[in-house]
């Protein structure tokens, strides 16, 4: 153990007294590998907890306290393969955009010779049923050979180091026989180019690397926008806080060193550094992070705010309640991280087969070999059986049926304006049966619409719109933006005044006008609202109330219908207050809902549905409903909301509609339906071909032949993934 990094000094003490150790881990081939790993670190003394993200590739491990050694965990850790260093995101940021450009150049490489290779081999297909002489022949065998062996070498790489190490950690995954039929290919290639065959196998081996690499690249892509989680739920800190200190004097802090009872002064236009309560000032805040409501939130003395809420108007002073590791944007970014991790233990299903399949096939190529040989056969005679084999069996329609089928839908679902972020969604998304909905920005449009203006003549209605004009508040916007398409352009009034929190007023032919809140316009607050907010607009003794809310999506009703009809189970669970979530189930249809629930109880609900034995889609906008997309089997965003939620979310999607819902379930549906097909018919191929092979009447050419032809049988399939009965 005395090669072993020592990494003590990367222990970080917990409120709970316990220590955090995170750790990333290099060589995780599988998501077969998480159990192995945790297993494995079981038994290390000091560990109580050990959770890996396959995703991410960290390892996140608690500790009884700072006193513990994590030199046996790491010593563990590299004897079972991994290479192991301190978790840091900028780092492994850089790794990762480092292998994606190795991806995409053995992708290049291996394109560019299969191109090459293949015009060799056409005029040598095309000479043997002609006048080609073996002279010639074996010239552009030999040059093929140049060609193809640097570039398999090369190109072939992501393969060959995942299966030697999936090896030696005693798993089996697609990598293994992938690799073992391209070097055969390549290696059975050589022999009969030695010995002045007819044919040879190299430009098979390099299509093969070919497309396996562009499914690759697709899922590291996708992986990327993954990560991208953490880096954004860390853009909503704030590094530094101002602190008061004694006379009020200002002093600039970390964030981190703040404590409870610190009082900390917060600008306008900055986020906010803990959690606290208002001590001085009135302003307006983004509340997102809570309630998933777009609108801003008035705050006054006494009211409790969080970290990372955005504070728009005014200054304020802060009593710190909770800082650091304790706030509520911490406790989402462990619930974020949590979810994902149980998330990334879905082994998708090419290496599931490839558990049961790769054992099995070279088992039979053995005894294959050894059978002939015990019937007489020469050893050579036994191995060109042997190998062909293993060729026809090579997995090449095994590994293209799923990662054809992704490809297709994932364009498919491109052109209905979803933009997936996960490679395995298409499995998972199939299996679903209950959808959860959140309601603001979700089921209605994000933007606040005029709902309700009969109080007001239009003459009223216009000079509201053009005081509305000057304030940058969400209801004005939605007042202008109601009276410009009522009425044109409309000009902004001179000598408008804002007053912060309040409205904004003006002198119009010497009378004064107002919009705002009702008492900044005296008029009296209805006690009813519909669900929605109120603003007042007064001039002279003109006076009346405007309505404005959250609208449904346009084909809100038409989308709950349709997913009723299909059997789905709908919810909606949402921040928002009881009688807006109310009436957006009620109209919808829908009658499971639940209304004020924050993100930890959402979360809880979501975890208890999946606890029931449910697949749920979970669809959401806002930072609220981050780790309940995370936490859920499959999950959705729209375009419009933040960027935490688009990064938790498997997909997004863009547009007013709720359509694309719908849509992503059907075509999922169907390219799960084609990706089993894909699998049955490179079973039934098996199934006719390895015997005809076992028995000795399939000679290499004709493997190869029938493995391409398997391949690209599944490829022709894979395109009936983008056809759904019904949809354009």
């Amino acid at each position: 153990m005395s090669g072993t990094a020592d990494y003590s000094a990367f222990l970080k003490p917990h409120s709970d007294g316990r220590a955090v150790l995170d750790l990333a881990i290099e060589g995780i081939v599988s998501a077969n590998a998480i159990a192995d790993i945790e297993s494995a670190l079981a038994s290390i003394p000091g560990l109580v907890r050990a959770r890996l993200n396959f995703t991410t590739r960290r390892l996140s491990t608690e500790w009884t306290d700072t006193t513990c050694d994590p030199t046996p965990a790491i010593a563990m850790l590299e004897r079972l393969g991994y290479r192991v260093a301190p978790f840091m995101a900028d780092q492994i940021e850089t790794e990762e955009d480092r292998r994606t450009r190795w991806l995409l150049r053995c992708l290049a490489i291996a394109g560019f010779s299969a191109m090459n290779v293949m015009l060799l081999s056409i005029s040598v297909w095309s000479g043997n049923i002609t006048d080609i002489t073996p002279e010639t022949r074996d010239l552009f065998h030999w040059l093929s050979a140049l060609i193809a062996l640097p570039a398999a070498g090369f190109a072939g790489q992501p393969f060959f180091y995942n299966a030697m190490r999936a090896l030696r950690q005693g798993d089996m995954t697609m990598d293994v026989p992938i690799s073992i039929g391209i070097t055969l290919a390549l290696g059975m290639s050589v022999y009969e180019t030695a010995h002045h065959a007819e044919h040879a196998y190299f430009d098979s081996a390099l299509m093969l690397i070919f497309f396996l690499l562009a499914g690759r690249v697709l899922d590291h892509a996708m992986r990327k926008r993954t990560r991208a989680a953490a880096a954004n739920l860390a853009a909503l800190r704030m590094p530094t806080a101002t602190r008061l200190d004694g006379e009020h004097q200002l002093t600039e802090v970390p964030s981190d060193a703040l404590k409870a009872d610190d009082l900390i002064l917060v600008r306008p236009g900055e986020r906010i550094a803990a959690d606290g309560i208002i001590l001085s000032g009135h302003s307006e805040l983004d509340a997102s992070l809570v309630t998933g409501e777009t609108e801003l939130a008035p705050v006054r003395p006494g009211d409790a705010v969080y970290a990372g809420t955005l504070n728009t108007k005014a200054a304020l002073t802060l009593r710190v309640s909770a800082a650091g590791s304790q706030t509520l944007m911490s406790d989402i970014e462990r619930l974020v991280d949590n979810a994902l991790i149980l998330k990334s233990r879905y082994v998708q299903i090419a290496d599931r087969v490839a558990r049961l399949y790769a054992p099995i096939v070279h088992v039979a190529a053995a005894l294959t070999a050894m059978g002939w040989m015990a019937y007489g056969a020469s050893i050579h005679d036994s191995l060109i059986i042997a190998i062909a084999v293993l060729i026809i069996t090579c997995p090449c329609a095994l590994a293209l049926a799923a990662p054809t089928v992704q490809v297709v839908t994932t364009g498919a679902l491109f052109r209905r304006g979803i933009l997936t972020r996960s490679a395995d969604m298409i499995e998972r998304l199939a299996k679903v049966d209950t959808i959860v909905f959140d309601k603001t920005g979700t089921l209605t449009l994000p933007e606040p619409a005029l709902l309700d203006a009969s109080s007001l003549t239009d003459d009223d209605l216009m000079m509201a719109g053009r005081l509305a004009l000057a304030s940058h508040h969400p209801l004005a916007r939605a007042v202008y933006d109601y009276a410009r398409e009522k009425f044109g352009r409309l000009e902004l009034l001179e000598s408008t005044t804002e007053h912060s929190g309040e409205g904004v007023c003006a002198s119009i032919n010497g009378v004064e006008a107002r919009l705002g809140r009702p008492s900044f316009c005296n008029v009296k607050q209805p006690v009813w609202t519909d669900g929605g907010s109120i603003i007042a607009f007064c001039y002279g003794e003109h006076a009346g109330i405007i309505l404005i809310g959250q609208t449904l999506r346009p084909d809100a009703k038409t989308t709950m219908n349709a997913l009723r009809n299909e059997g789905y189970r709908i919810i909606v669970i949402s921040g928002d207050h009881h009688e807006a979530v109310q009436k957006a189930a009620l109209n919808l249809g829908i009658s499971e809902w639940f209304a004020g629930v924050k993100p930890q109880e959402k979360l809880a609900k979501l975890q208890r549905l999946k606890a029931e034995g449910r697949n749920v889609l979970m669809v959401g906008d806002g930072l609220n409903d981050a780790p309940a997309l995370a936490a859920a089997d499959v999950s959705l965003s729209p375009a419009t909301g933040v960027d935490v939620t688009q990064a938790a979310a498997d997909a997004v999607f863009t547009g007013k509609a709720l359509a694309p819902v719908s849509d992503a379930l059907a075509l999922s549906k169907k390219g799960h339906r084609v990706m089993m097909e894909n699998f049955a018919l490179a079973l039934i191929y098996n199934l006719i071909a390895v015997p005809l092979a076992v028995f000795g009447f399939v000679t290499p050419l004709i493997a190869a032949a029938a493995m391409s032809g398997s391949s690209v049988i599944v490829t022709v399939n894979a395109l009936r993934a983008k056809y759904v009965k019904g949809r354009p």
